[in-house]
């Protein structure tokens, strides 16, 4: 009986120096991370350059938030026959399906109509309208318009589409390229490093029945949440940003309920007995050599050869193979710095308080180890941007309608006299590219550990 006794007093005493450790680690942790970030911050706005890349990369976020009031065929605000309307706000709720247009303003050409009133966006065209008056114009060549504001400030295209309108929708086409390719870019690489890193190749037990099930339920999750509506994803994408943001929303619940069901079956297989024996998975030399596999193979050559066998293109399934292409950086850097952070003293003690594992990466192994993981992010959008251009300029992966940086630039080849096509869609994808490689060398120089010294 005493004997029992001592054996629970060690273990509570064992459990309260735990505690006790994780509690100092956390508040040590808490601190050092406010004063590193802190640090960071200061560092970075150290740098005149990156600050100013910055700042022009919230300018490029605002207009790309803003295309469809800076640039449209449809007033922002008009007043005809006696009531008002909002022509771009009620085409976002239309395109949710939440209203309908009336029906003396369906197929109408909103040039010709007569106003009391109206409000124009500065550039009174998109991308996609053509002024058969006004073809192959320069910014400085006579043009045949009503009024300066019908004016084609960055002149036309050999059809007619204005530079301008088709500048500022490209903002918006460029960072989503950007953000979105690099988001699948992050979720895969940082899944696969932080389990690599954290588990090696001795760590990681599952059941054949989990094994089993998650691997096939990932593969349908992925094929049915965003595979097989990557037409319906491109298509909300090409009317407006609210309408692909709710596929979008759409096709994650999706992704995470196929998975919660093939979750359920492998609880229901666990009754098995010979299916719930664990064995041990070399996770680390698995992912290690995917990863080998991928960075062997020119990324630019894998993507222009998915993309030019893709049936129908769209610029989602653009972003997609270029987030499926780019993920191996990030999993290599996130598995680096769980390698060195899973053997700290704060996850062991983690560990001894029987915190889930699942815990333990997400909330205590991944915020330290963001550093490399952001900056190299930051390099991987320019990536992206770049990317997106080269497929657009060569007319693969992207739809012939969708008016971008790169399918401006292409334009230029048509006609070498054509200086405004070259100079203004190049410009802009050489400023972006820069900026975001010098937000991404601002960030390794602020994040650098030896500041904390």
């Amino acid at each position: 009986m005493n004997f029992i006794k001592s054996i629970v007093f060690r273990t509570k005493v064992k459990e309260e120096k735990a505690l006790h450790l994780s509690n100092e680690r956390e508040e040590f942790t808490g601190k050092e991370n406010e004063s590193y970030w802190r640090v960071v911050k200061k560092q970075f706005q150290k740098n005149k350059i990156a600050v100013w890349s910055l700042r022009i990369v919230y300018l490029f976020i605002i207009i790309a938030i803003l295309a469809d009031f800076l640039a449209n065929e449809k007033p922002i605000a008009v007043k005809y026959n006696g009531n008002i309307y909002f022509p771009i706000f009620k085409e976002y709720v239309v395109d949710l399906g939440l209203s309908k247009w009336d029906k003396e303003l369906v197929n109408v050409s909103w040039k010709e109509l007569n106003y009391e009133w109206k409000i124009l966006p500065l550039i009174p065209y998109l991308p996609k309208n053509i002024d058969f008056l006004n073809t192959s114009v320069s910014p400085f060549d006579e043009q045949q318009v009503i009024s300066k504001k019908w004016k084609h400030w960055l002149g036309t295209d050999a059809l007619g589409h204005d530079v301008l309108a088709g500048m500022i929708h490209g903002t918006r086409i460029a960072l989503l390229v950007g953000i979105i390719s690099m988001g699948i870019a992050a979720l895969i690489g940082i899944f696969f490093g932080a389990i690599a890193g954290y588990y090696g190749d001795d760590q990681l037990k599952m059941s054949i029945s989990s094994i089993i099930l998650y691997s096939v339920g990932f593969v349908i999750a992925l094929f049915y949440a965003f595979g097989a509506r990557a037409y319906v994803l491109a298509d909300a994408l090409g009317n407006s940003f609210g309408n692909f943001l709710l596929e979008l929303i759409i096709s994650i619940l999706l992704f995470l309920g196929i998975l919660l069901v093939f979750q359920f079956f492998s609880f229901l297989l666990k009754k098995i007995p010979f299916l719930f024996q664990p064995i041990t998975i070399p996770v680390d030399i698995i992912i290690s050599r995917l990863i080998e596999v991928v960075v062997s193979i020119p990324r630019l050559f894998l993507i222009i050869s998915i993309a030019a066998v893709v049936a129908k293109p769209s610029i989602f399934m653009v972003m997609m193979i270029i987030g499926l292409t780019t993920w191996t950086g990030i999993a290599r850097f996130t598995r680096a710095e769980l390698l060195r952070i899973r053997n700290l003293e704060y996850i062991e003690a983690a560990k001894a308080l029987g915190y889930k594992e699942f815990r333990i990466i997400i909330k205590h192994a991944l915020p330290n180890a963001l550093s490399p993981i952001l900056i190299s992010i930051a390099f991987g959008i320019a990536s992206a941007i770049l990317i997106e251009s080269t497929l657009s300029f060569i007319g693969i992966g992207v739809p012939a309608e969708t008016i971008t940086w790169g399918s401006l630039l292409a334009a230029a080849r048509q006609d070498a006299s054509a200086w405004w096509l070259a100079i203004f869609p190049g410009f802009a994808i050489f400023i972006t590219v820069t900026i975001y490689n010098l937000i991404g060398e601002g960030l390794t120089d602020a994040m650098n550990p030896k500041l904390k010294q």
